[in-house]
């Protein structure tokens, strides 16, 4: 029992995608479930929920730190998406019959902001500077509502993908920014009480989250999407999503250790700045591509990314926090 509720959100991920693969009629655009509203609708609720339960009380015990708030922005927005561009670069040459979907998922995973909860809990665990952590993790998602559909247009239009930013924008204001300030005001008048019932807001927006996977894919099973490129691409994209992620751990590490960063400043470093948030990611997705028939592909590198985020640096994480003992 203790492992399926530590693992309740990676199986429901497998499940949702199963649930697509054999009933996309509900879960497709025009279905009987209405995904076109409910998926706007879960957006909006995810962003509140974030706003709500970010911890903003906190978050000004790490602030002070800018040598390692430098390092981790700059990963997640400036080195990430240029590594995510080189790979671009490089994917048709070395997967000469990639889906261009899943191009532009590798461009989208590299501009994500991190993720909060756990880089938080891995700093922790290993013994690192948790308060920083919290600060770098709150700041980059704050940042990422913005800087990512930006990011997204710019490399697109270096590889002759874009669309207009404008009504983008503002749509993403609608269903992102708002929720979210509204979230964080509500957390000012609250928090002991949101605190509180925390395991329930996790429940909500991962249900949120499910049901955006869930939809994503019915569409792309119902445009034979998967017929088309076969069930291979999904061992090739978890290949590149695992080289992707190995080649930024080393690069992460050997940087912060260039820059001399204590060991509770590294710690703190490392996990926020290879971390990419799969909570943002997927609503983001939705405003961003819209209703695009293959957004199961733009969404598989980031579906691939997290386990592999989890499970490595849950091992870190133990190794280091025994070392530190």
């Amino acid at each position: 029992m203790t492992w399926l509720r530590a693992n309740a959100f990676l199986l429901g991920l497998l499940a949702a995608t199963a649930l697509a693969f054999g009933f996309p009629a509900p879960g497709a655009r025009g279905g009987w479930l209405q995904p076109e509203l409910l998926t706007n609708a879960g957006v909006a609720l995810i962003l509140l929920l974030q706003g709500w339960s970010l911890p903003f009380e906190k978050v000004r015990e790490g602030a002070a730190n800018w040598r390692l708030h430098v390092v981790v922005q700059a990963f997640t927005f400036a080195v990430f998406p240029l590594a995510g561009l080189a790979l671009n670069a490089l994917l048709p040459a070395l997967w000469p019959a990639i889906p261009p979907a899943i191009r532009d998922g590798f461009l989208y995973l590299c501009v994500l902001p991190s993720t909060v909860s756990s880089s938080v809990v891995f700093t922790s665990v290993a013994r690192g500077n948790t308060a920083g952590a919290l600060f770098n993790a709150a700041f980059s998602n704050v940042l990422g509502v913005l800087l990512t559909p930006v990011l997204v247009q710019l490399l697109m239009r270096t590889t002759g993908q874009t669309t207009p930013v404008g009504p983008l924008l503002l749509k993403i204001t609608g269903l992102t920014l708002a929720p979210f300030a509204l979230g964080a005001w509500m957390r000012t008048r609250a928090a002991a009480w949101i605190d509180a019932r925390k395991p329930w807001v996790t429940r909500l927006s991962n249900g949120a989250i499910l049901f955006m996977v869930y939809a994503a894919f019915c569409d792309s099973v119902q445009d034979r999407v998967w017929q088309r490129h076969g069930a291979a691409v999904t061992v090739q994209t978890l290949a590149f999503a695992l080289g992707l992620f190995g080649f930024m751990s080393v690069l992460i590490a050997a940087s912060c250790r260039a820059l001399r960063l204590d060991r509770a400043d590294f710690i703190a470093g490392y996990f926020c700045a290879v971390k990419k948030t799969l909570a943002m990611g997927v609503p983001l997705a939705v405003l961003i591509f819209g209703t695009r028939a293959d957004l199961s592909l733009i969404l598989l590198p980031i579906m691939f990314y997290h386990p592999i985020q989890l499970l490595v640096n849950g091992v870190l994480a133990n190794r280091w926090g025994r070392a530190a003992a």
